[in-house]
């Protein structure tokens, strides 16, 4: 069945757009939720009308993403703390949406799935991050990555298995216990 597409629908497609779905889908979750109208002959001046909205749309989108991103050029450098252990290692790594929080608490509501890393973020310095803001429309910035202040680690003490840990008092060590246990003889 040919539906055209009155929303945006993230795994289907753009508004407007004239797609081809099976008649269940259309009838039972697209139709009754008004995500979609029937492509018929009395629907293409619905579709024209829809795409001269989606036009308008877009290019004002365009216009704001580029304002965005001219804003995030003068930014240059996002400071990001993180929590690092004694050695200066990262516990994990930097995601996402770690950067695009950052970037809220700047003033810039960026979805994390338009940041884009080029590696794994797992040490402490600096990185370059691209951001896709829209269609055409891209920028670039400088991440820093610190060392939280607020987290402190102290140095780490040198992990000891019980099984190699001294016995309490009045305990036989664990060896001495086990030749003991192998010198007397069986009882039958």
């Amino acid at each position: 069945m040919k539906v055209i597409l009155q929303k945006d629908i993230p795994s289907l497609g753009d508004a407007g757009e004239i797609k081809d779905v099976s008649r269940g889908y259309a009838r039972n979750f697209l139709l009754p939720r008004k995500l979609v109208v029937v492509a018929n002959a009395g629907s293409s001046r619905a579709l024209e009308h829809q795409k001269k909205l989606i036009a308008r749309k877009a290019e004002k989108r365009h216009a704001e993403m580029q304002k965005v991103a001219a804003q995030i050029q003068e930014l240059k450098t996002l400071e990001l703390p993180v929590r690092v252990g004694a050695r200066g290692k990262l516990f994990g790594s930097v995601t996402t949406m770690q950067i695009a929080q950052a970037l809220a608490d700047k003033g810039f509501a960026i979805d994390k799935r338009k940041i884009e890393l080029t590696d794994k973020i797992r040490n402490l310095g600096n990185y370059n991050v691209k951001l896709r803001l829209a269609e055409k429309v891209t920028a670039s910035m400088q991440l820093q990555v610190v060392q939280d202040a607020n987290f402190a680690v102290e140095e780490e003490e040198e992990y000891v298995p019980p099984s190699a840990a001294a016995p309490e008092e009045g305990e036989a060590p664990a060896a001495d216990a086990a030749a003991e246990a192998s010198e007397t003889p069986a009882e039958a």
